[in-house]
C-alpha cells in the first residue's frame, strides 16, 4: 500500500474534484481511496508515505499522438536541408530519419522518449512509429522498452507506400503481428492500433489490404489532411477529400484516431462525428511545420471527441495545451475563446480517447481508476482551488514542474530522480547510439 499526500489533490473526478490537504491511496495497480489526509493515514496506517511536500497530486498526463522514431533528431542539423515546404520537411527530415532506424536505434528512440515523459508527468503515450531501416519486431522492441521503463502505451506501425511495395507489405504484417499480440495481453499497459501514415501516402489497395490484415481486431491511427498535400492528391487522384476517402474504405471509427485534421471541411466534420472518430489536435507541431491551425473548436461545437497531443514537438503536455490555447485565440482572433476548450481536450477528452482502449479509467484520481499518479511542485502565490485549477495548470504550471510520476502503482520517479534505471547510464547509451544515427545520416 502507498499513500501519496501532503498536497492539493486535484482528482478530475465529478464527484470528488479536489482536496486542499488531501491524499490518494494505492493499492497495487488502482486507486484504493481518495479523501482528506488525515482521513486516509488513519485507515492506512501501515502504508508507505510519499510526501508531496505541499505540491499539486493530480492524475497523471494522456499524450494521444506523439512519435518515438523522432527522439534522436534533438538538436539534428542535416546536411543540406533548407524545407521550404510541408513535404520538404518530411522528405528531408522524417522520412530520411526513419529510413536509418535499425532495432537498436528505435529502442534507444523508445527509451528517451519514455524517460522524458516520466520526467514531465506523462503516464501513457499513444505512439505512432515508423522505422523503415528495420521494420519487423520494431512495435515489439518499444513495447519492451514500455515495460522495462514502466510506461502506459498504444502503439502502431506507418504504412506507407512511399519506400515501396516490400516495405509496405512488412509494416502491414508488423502492425497485423502486434494489434493480435496485445489483443491477448491482460496486463492493460500495451495496447495496440493499426497505424497509416496519410492518405497522400497510401493506395485504394494498400488500404484494403490493411483492412483486411487487421480484419476489425483494433482501430485505425492515421494522419489526416495534416497538409494541403493530402487535400490536394485526394481530390485530383481519387474524386473526394481525406475523410470521405477514408470512409470509403472502412478507416474510420469509435476506436479510430486521426490525427491533425487542419484542413477539413463542414462536411467532414460531420463524418468524423457521425462515424465518433476521434482527433488528436497538435498545435506546436503544426504551426512549427507552418501548416495551419486545425478548426479544433468547430470539430468540438459539432461534437466530435478532439483530444491533445504533440506530434513528438514536446513530451510536455501542459506546454502543448498552452500553445492550444494561444493559437485557438488568434486564429479565431477572439481573447476569450479556447480556454474551456483547451482543458477540455487535455484533462477530459484524453482520458474518454484511452477509455476506449485501456481497461481501468485513466486521468482520473477514484477508487477502481487505474494508480497513474504525479506531483507536481507547484507553490501557488495566488487563491488555488476546485475552481480555478484550470487556470493555474494553463497560465502557472509546466511538465518541468512534475517531482514524482507513479505508473501503474509503481513509483518510477520520486523527488526528481528515477528509482527504477541509472538515468546516466541511460543517457549515455541513447546518446551514443545517436551520435551513429547522425553520421548515417550525414555520411
Amino acid at each position: 500500500m502507498l499513500l501519496i499526500g501532503n498536497g492539493r489533490v486535484v482528482t478530475r473526478d465529478a464527484q470528488a474534484p479536489y482536496f486542499s490537504d488531501g491524499a490518494v491511496a494505492v493499492s497495487g495497480e488502482t486507486i484504493a481511496a481518495v479523501g482528506p489526509l488525515a482521513q486516509l493515514q488513519e485507515a492506512y496506517p501501515q502504508a508507505e508515505f510519499l510526501d508531496a511536500r505541499g505540491g499539486v497530486i493530480m492524475p497523471g498526463l494522456i499524450n494521444a499522438h506523439t512519435h518515438i522514431y523522432s527522439a534522436l533528431a534533438r538538436g539534428l542539423s542535416l546536411r543540406g536541408y533548407h524545407p521550404a515546404t510541408f513535404r520538404q520537411v518530411l522528405e528531408g527530415m522524417w522520412w530520411a530519419i526513419d529510413r536509418k532506424l535499425d532495432a537498436d536505434a528505435t529502442r534507444k528512440s523508445a527509451a528517451a522518449t519514455i524517460l522524458d515523459c516520466i520526467r514531465m508527468g506523462v503516464t501513457s503515450i499513444f505512439d505512432h512509429h515508423a522505422s523503415y531501416g528495420e521494420i519487423p519486431g520494431s512495435l515489439f522492441a518499444i513495447a519492451e522498452e514500455a515495460r522495462r521503463l514502466g510506461m502506459r502505451c498504444c502503439l502502431c506501425y506507418e504504412v506507407s507506400d512511399r519506400d515501396g511495395a516490400q516495405k509496405c507489405a512488412e509494416a502491414i504484417r508488423e502492425n497485423g503481428e502486434f494489434a493480435r499480440y496485445a489483443a491477448k495481453d491482460p496486463s492493460d499497459m500495451v495496447k495496440a492500433m493499426f497505424g497509416l501514415h496519410a492518405p497522400f501516402t497510401l493506395s485504394d489497395a494498400t488500404l484494403d489490404r490493411c483492412v483486411r490484415e487487421n480484419d476489425g481486431v483494433t482501430g485505425f491511427h492515421v494522419h489526416v489532411s495534416e497538409g494541403m498535400d493530402d487535400v490536394y492528391d485526394s481530390l485530383r487522384n481519387h474524386g473526394r477529400r481525406p475523410v470521405q476517402r477514408l470512409q470509403d474504405h472502412g478507416i474510420l471509427g469509435p476506436k479510430t484516431i486521426a490525427g491533425h485534421c487542419i484542413h477539413v471541411n463542414p462536411a467532414e466534420m460531420e463524418i468524423l462525428c457521425q462515424t465518433e472518430t476521434m482527433v488528436v489536435n497538435n498545435p506546436q507541431s503544426n504551426m512549427s511545420n507552418a501548416v495551419g491551425v486545425s478548426p479544433v473548436l468547430q470539430l468540438l461545437a459539432k461534437g466530435v471527441l478532439v483530444g491533445l497531443g504533440t506530434d513528438a514537438y514536446t513530451h510536455d503536455m501542459l506546454e502543448s495545451a498552452k500553445a492550444a490555447l494561444c493559437v485557438q485565440r488568434l486564429n479565431a482572433c477572439l481573447p476569450d475563446v479556447a480556454f474551456g476548450e483547451t482543458a477540455q481536450m487535455l484533462f477530459v477528452n484524453n482520458a474518454r480517447i484511452a477509455a476506449r482502449y485501456f481497461q481501468k479509467p485513466l486521468g482520473v484520481l477514484r477508487p477502481g481508476a487505474a494508480a497513474d499518479v504525479i506531483v507536481m511542485d507547484y507553490k501557488p502565490y495566488t487563491p488555488f482551488d476546485a475552481h480555478n485549477v484550470d487556470g493555474h495548470m494553463l497560465f502557472g504550471m509546466s511538465g518541468r514542474q512534475c517531482r514524482t510520476t507513479v505508473v501503474n502503482g509503481k513509483v518510477l520517479y520520486r523527488d526528481g530522480a528515477f528509482t527504477l534505471v541509472d538515468e546516466e547510464a541511460e543517457n549515455a547509451a541513447i546518446c551514443e547510439t545517436a551520435q551513429a544515427l547522425w553520421g548515417r545520416l550525414n555520411g
